[in-house]
């Protein structure tokens, strides 16, 4: 079992792919992030499929990395007969061309003298490890199960054989080149090698292009690169939505239940992956995740659901699937999300930030996205004084959290600040302008313990949350204060785990068995709040620390052990890499250290 740090992304914004330092692609969905997977075996053992690509003798990785700039990932081995290089990635263009939706490439080359490969491909499908329909089109494999099917197609290697290793010898003047192609319900196109790469090739410049958009002189430019790409590869391109993360059941606590699906989109996480995108200059990618809300949510209207599908549908009930071991024995393995039918109040007003963001950014809302922010606001001003389950989506009674009393207040003041430039008649500024008073009043009187000096989890608990690091950036309170100030030295001191790692809440006290790793957003948010607080030289070296934490490709999962440092939980985190680009824009608009 491979840590889960040791693997890497690739993506099409439409599926996505983990692969080892080893070369074995152990997770893919298909056709898109929430379908069932056809290589499983990172959660589903062995038996649920894996396509590995790599040096037949065991070798020894000497550069992993990805192209400057792209999302085409570059493994190299060092064998007892030369160097071997394993250069991958999914075409994410394919729009108004003759190709299927996902383009997997995989090109092996040597360096030195001829190397000795091995390619083994096992795909599985879904809960019973199904295996395919296999017959050939010449020279290429072609895999089905009903309406989906798979073309698997070589330049220069042998007959594959579905489960069977497969031997084969890369020279340095030959590469040897395999594409993965796959079609639902629709008619399967292969891809020949030669022109797959050179869609991989164009791929690259698109993604050159696109980041070279990003200001030259933003502090920590390539880390924030490598997030901004991965928020990107993890937007559902038809649909504008995107994935908390690409995996399902990857474990909070290795060995533990704390296991979740988190291949949905959650309203709250991709306001601020808008907000990050916004801050860096990217319109197009807030405007498409609105326009994908703005559709998603219009059933459930003004209620906000807490996550959805892809196509913004409900999210299927939770269940285990049987007989799946788990990473690493963390069972179950989970399918559908049961927090989807909470009440969390806080999403509003991650939402309606990120509009404000967007307005603020001089790009005035669509009359028909305003007038879906004000049904939020009317709810917000209906139900804010109602306990809820909180942003951390705890499963047991619903209690009054400050966090989410703050964000109320954050909705009902950025919808007032929108309404300056949008059209909104008298009587309902004056009811979100009361109940705006009403909450800060009441959260300034009953979320703040002066026994410990600080904001607190709930009403009437001396527990602390450190979600509660959003204070000096939302305007409650003056920055500065002594209430902000005391709150952030609170969570640092008592929600520590060691270093610059927090956890989000006390652990254990969740009504789960076992306890969990440090919440890797809260570290991040700690940086943006030190930074907010004037704190500039803490926040630098806090951020630091917090870059050495990485993957070695530069990923981050949802959190991390404190004792061992090893990431836990599904991999990659759209709102880890999220909270680090907003940590590095609020370091970059702070005058420099002295």
């Amino acid at each position: 079992m491979k840590p889960i740090a040791d693997y890497g992304l690739l993506g099409d914004t439409r599926t996505a792919a983990l692969v080892s330092s080893d070369g074995s692609l152990d997770w893919l969905c298909a056709p898109r992030f929430d379908g069932a997977p056809v290589f499983g075996a990172l959660v589903g053992g062995s038996d649920a499929g894996r396509f590995r690509l790599g040096p037949a003798a065991i070798s020894t990785v000497v550069e992993r990395k990805y192209r400057l700039h792209t999302a085409t990932l570059e493994t190299t081995w060092i064998t007892p007969r030369g160097k071997l290089t394993l250069t991958e990635a999914m075409v994410a263009e394919v729009a108004g061309r003759l190709l299927p939706a996902t383009v997997l490439v995989r090109r092996l080359s040597a360096e030195g003298g001829a190397v000795e490969a091995l390619v083994e491909f096992d795909p599985r499908r879904g809960e019973e490890h199904t295996q395919p329909r296999n017959r050939r089109r010449g020279q290429d494999l072609v895999c089905e199960w009903g309406a989906l099917a798979m073309s698997l197609s070589c330049d220069a290697g042998p007959a594959i054989e579905p489960g069977m290793p497969t031997p084969f010898t890369v020279t340095p003047d030959r590469p040897v080149t395999f594409v993965l192609t796959i079609a639902h319900r629709e008619p399967l196109i292969q891809v020949q090698a030669a022109t797959a790469w050179a869609l991989l090739t164009e791929d690259e410049s698109r993604w050159r292009a696109w980041t070279a958009r990003v200001d030259q002189g933003l502090p920590f430019r390539e880390e924030v690169l490598r997030s901004l790409l991965t928020l990107r590869l993890l937007t559902y391109s038809p649909s504008g939505a995107s994935v908390a993360a690409p995996t399902t059941s990857l474990p909070e606590q290795l060995g533990g239940v704390r296991n979740w699906d988190y291949r949905f989109a959650w309203p709250r996480d991709a306001s601020i992956g808008i907000a990050a995108f916004l801050g860096v200059g990217m319109v197009e990618e807030a405007r498409g995740f609105l326009w994908w809300l703005l559709h998603a949510s219009r059933v459930q209207r003004p209620r906000l659901p807490v996550l959805l599908t892809l196509d913004g549908r409900q999210a299927p009930p939770e269940r285990g699937l049987r007989n799946w071991p788990g990473y690493g024995g963390s069972v179950p393995v989970r399918v559908g999300n049961g927090a989807a039918q909470q009440h969390q109040l806080d999403g509003y007003g991650w939402v309606l930030d990120a509009a404000w963001t967007l307005v603020q950014a001089g790009h005035p809302l669509y009359s028909e996205t305003w007038r879906a922010m004000r049904g939020f606001a009317d709810l917000v001003t209906r139900r804010w004084s109602e306990p809820d389950a909180g942003i951390w989506e705890v499963r047991g009674d619903q209690v009054h959290h400050v966090h989410s009393k703050l964000m109320a207040w954050l909705a009902l003041d950025r919808a007032l600040r929108i309404a300056e430039t949008h059209r909104l008649s008298e009587r309902r500024r004056q009811r979100w302008q009361a109940a705006r008073e009403a909450i800060r009043i009441e959260v300034k009187k009953l979320g703040f313990d002066t026994g410990i000096g600080s904001y607190t989890r709930s009403y009437g608990s001396q527990e602390l949350d450190a979600a509660l690091l959003i204070l000096p950036r939302i305007g409650l309170e003056e920055r500065g204060s002594l209430r902000v100030r005391g709150t952030l030295d609170a969570i640092r001191s008592q929600l520590s785990a060691e270093g610059p790692l927090l956890y989000r809440y006390p652990p254990g006290r969740d009504g789960l068995p076992g306890t969990e790793g440090a919440f890797l957003p809260c570290s991040f948010w700690l940086v943006e709040a030190l930074a907010l607080d004037d704190r500039r030289r803490e926040a630098l070296d806090l951020f630091t620390e917090l870059l050495d934490r990485a993957s070695p490709l530069g990923l981050y999962a949802e959190e991390l052990d404190p004792t061992t440092g090893e990431h836990l939980g599904n991999y990659p985190q759209a709102l880890t890499h999220a909270a680090l680009i907003q940590a590095a824009l609020a370091l970059r608009d702070l005058p420099p250290v002295s």
